[in-house]
């Protein structure tokens, strides 16, 4: 009986064993047609000194808006007429002043057009890290091979890049075949409500039927994913929603000399504690996994096993992507406490104690079931809970919509290398974990899509709303060339 036994387990770790291995070895690169690299040369020290400009002009936007300095944006669109006069072949569209749209006329309006989109605004430097700064954050500084400055990546970088190469192509007298918009944004860092919101509506009023848009949202990420050594150039298809949810617990208060067993402070970080402990159950699943799905055969052979064996291994997996905030990020949605007030004095009970906890929401979580989430895993009636914002996470585009293929076509001729025989960099459908002006343009387009064709190292990603934010040169070049091959192609 016994030996029968081990013979029996023998037969099914040796199955199991096979399987494991058919799937890993299967899980592998398709080969994919060569593509020719776009061929642009682009003059990189007009390119940067039109960066750089665009840098110096302050155009920050605050939460509290009526702190804006609207000279500064002001100042910012009449210098993209003077340095672009190609620009005046296009028709202009002023958006509350601030915001520009431009419509290219094709050769046949009836069809459905395409929008390109950036934003122009940028964050505030936090007071007190400029000596942090290697050159002055709103100085446009060109040394090392960068463009320094606060919106060199997000988002005048490509602001810059789609303006150089539309006025190329106007140059050279290229009319695309059906209608193209370009929209400059002045207020996406806080909420696009006057900037992006206002441009879907002027489509709307005119009917205007996109066939899709493209803004920002990723990049071509370089040694970002472990186990993968090309570069991946994530197309994301939709973007993360959000829910601001605010706690308040009620306390009689006193001095803190006699303190009770439970203070208001102690009760929140209790809650708190349990949120952050207890996270909104995720999964590699839909985006997720077809993200992974598309991403697996590039990695090392470890990974690539686990990932091709999600049915033996899913749970391993997700355990391990939980521990690596931005894989984590793509598993579910996040909670982030953020914001906390409590006493007015060291010696005070405090009366209340307030908090605010960021929730992203992935695509398959509502407001609704987050809220429930908030309250189940709390527990508590002495903490009251109160949405103060919240949005659904976008609409999911497809990366089979001829958009989709059009972006990945441009991306890869971007960064081709002649004579490769497999794609040069790697091309996925991914998810934006934060928020673009994407989100309002899905109103009237038919796939929204989020794309920088710009290289990212985690060198750069600090920049990101942080110091010495900066652009390489060489990913100016690219991106002028990304736009010019992406338009000219249509």
């Amino acid at each position: 009986m016994a030996k029968t036994i081990i013979k029996y387990s023998a037969g099914v770790l040796l199955l199991l064993i096979s399987i494991i291995v058919v799937r890993t070895l299967s899980f592998s690169p398709q080969p994919v047609a060569a593509v020719e690299p776009v061929a642009l040369t682009v003059d990189v020290e007009k390119v940067s000194q039109h960066l750089s400009a665009a840098i110096q002009f302050q155009t920050i936007s605050y939460d509290n808006s009526a702190r804006r300095n609207k000279s500064r944006f002001v100042e910012f669109t009449q210098w993209v007429g003077q340095t672009y006069p190609q620009l005046q072949q296009l028709e202009l569209t002023p958006v509350n002043e601030l915001t520009l749209l431009y419509r290219w006329k094709g050769k046949d309006s009836q069809r459905a057009a395409m929008l390109l989109s950036a934003h122009y605004d940028v964050v505030p430097v936090t007071p007190g890290t400029e000596k942090l700064w290697q050159h002055s954050p709103f100085s446009g500084a060109i040394a090392d091979g960068y463009v320094w400055g606060r919106g060199a990546m997000d988002d005048k970088g490509a602001a810059v890049a789609m303006l150089e190469a539309i006025s190329l192509l106007l140059q050279q007298g290229y009319q695309p075949p059906h209608d193209v918009y370009l929209a400059l944004t002045h207020d996406e860092e806080i909420g696009s409500k006057e900037g992006a919101a206002a441009v879907t509506a002027l489509l709307q009023q005119r009917e205007v039927k996109l066939a899709w848009s493209l803004d920002e949202g990723s990049f071509v990420l370089r040694e970002m994913v472990p186990g993968v050594t090309a570069d991946i150039a994530s197309i994301n298809v939709a973007e993360k929603g959000f829910l601001n949810l605010q706690l308040t617990v009620q306390s009689p208060g006193g001095h803190s000399s006699m303190p009770p067993a439970e203070t208001a402070v102690s009760i929140l970080a209790r809650a708190l504690t349990r949120l952050t402990d207890q996270q909104v159950p995720g999964g590699i699943d839909g985006l997720t996994a077809d993200f992974y799905d598309q991403l697996g055969p590039h990695m090392a052979l470890l990974q690539r096993m686990l990932l091709a064996n999600r049915w033996l291994f899913g749970a391993l997996l997700e355990h391990e992507l939980s521990k690596m905030p931005t894989a984590n990020a793509m598993l579910r949605t996040t909670t982030a406490p953020t914001m906390l007030t409590g006493s007015i004095k060291a010696n005070v009970l405090p009366q209340q104690a307030t908090a605010i906890v960021n929730f992203r929401l992935h695509p398959r979580d509502s407001v609704d079931a987050i809220l429930a989430h908030a309250t189940t895993v709390i527990n508590d009636p002495r903490v009251e809970l109160n949405v103060l914002q919240g949005m659904a996470a976008s609409k999911v585009a497809s990366k089979d919509a001829d958009g989709f293929r059009r972006i990945s076509n441009a991306a890869q001729s971007t960064y081709a290398v002649p004579g490769a025989q497999h794609a040069p960099l790697v091309v996925v459908s991914g998810l934006t974990i934060g928020g673009t002006d994407s989100r309002f343009y899905e109103e009237v387009a038919g796939a929204s899509y989020r794309f920088n064709p710009m290289v990212l190292t985690s060198a750069e990603l600090g920049g990101f709303h942080g110091n010495n934010e900066r652009i390489s040169q060489d990913n100016l070049v690219k991106a002028v060339q990304f736009y010019y091959s992406l338009l000219s192609a249509l």
